[in-house]
């Protein structure tokens, strides 16, 4: 870590921050998780964001995680928030515990058969495009409610969740609320939104889990 940064007092703010954010929305803090982004750390960083009593950690490559958490999962919940491909998803459902971008019914078909395979069962969300962004994965919300009835009727997969990642150039309060309204009419109560510079938003909106990297981790280098 940087000498100026510390990781336990960044934890500390952002934990506030979360309840003061969930009590102005007239939650309690409890029902928010903070999710630490440690893809691409070095391991020091991330252990010493385990000695602060940190157990839930998001993970964008299945081949990164498995190498970085292989000596390290006792009592850690590790989740996958970056896009999953179908020649990984054996490893995926064998390693992770929440699996946040089933976005494609191709990865529907493939994670129905290798959970039913291995007889476990991570948790799911499904990803959104909020913003229909050609580069980024998820479906758009048009094609929703559709993904995920077949998700659940054709596949018999459980869907947990919704998650989203808002344009960069937008205000975020708009795809959260739409993430949130998406949720609500499929009888779906966990949320995975909000980030670093938008997460006390994405908590008043009705977000169950924030995903935290660079105002948890420090600025890299």
């Amino acid at each position: 870590m940087t000498r100026s940064f510390d990781p336990a007092a960044a934890r500390a703010d952002i934990l506030a921050r979360i309840a003061v954010a969930a009590k102005a929305s007239g939650r309690v803090t409890d029902d928010v998780t903070l999710v630490a982004v440690s893809k691409q750390q070095p391991w020091e960083r991330v252990a010493t964001i385990l000695e602060t009593g940190q157990t839930v950690f998001g993970e964008n490559r299945v081949q990164d995680a498995m190498a970085a958490w292989e000596n390290h999962r006792d009592g850690v919940e590790l989740r996958l928030i970056g896009p999953l491909q179908t020649n990984k998803v054996k490893e995926a459902v064998a390693f992770f515990d929440v699996i946040e971008t089933l976005d494609r019914e191709k990865l529907a078909v493939a994670l129905a058969a290798e959970m039913q395979k291995q007889g476990k069962a991570p948790r799911l969300y499904v990803q959104v495009n909020t913003g229909e962004e050609e580069q980024k994965a998820g479906v758009i919300p048009a094609e929703a409610d559709g993904f995920i009835e077949t998700c659940r009727k054709i596949h018999g997969l459980q869907v947990e969740g919704l998650m989203c990642i808002p344009p960069a150039q937008e205000p975020p309060g708009p795809h959260f609320a739409l993430l949130a309204k998406i949720a609500a009419r499929n009888g779906i109560e966990k949320l995975s939104m909000g980030m670093s510079d938008d997460f006390e938003t994405a908590v008043r909106f009705g977000a169950t889990s924030v995903r935290v990297g660079s105002a948890l981790f420090g600025p890299r280098g």
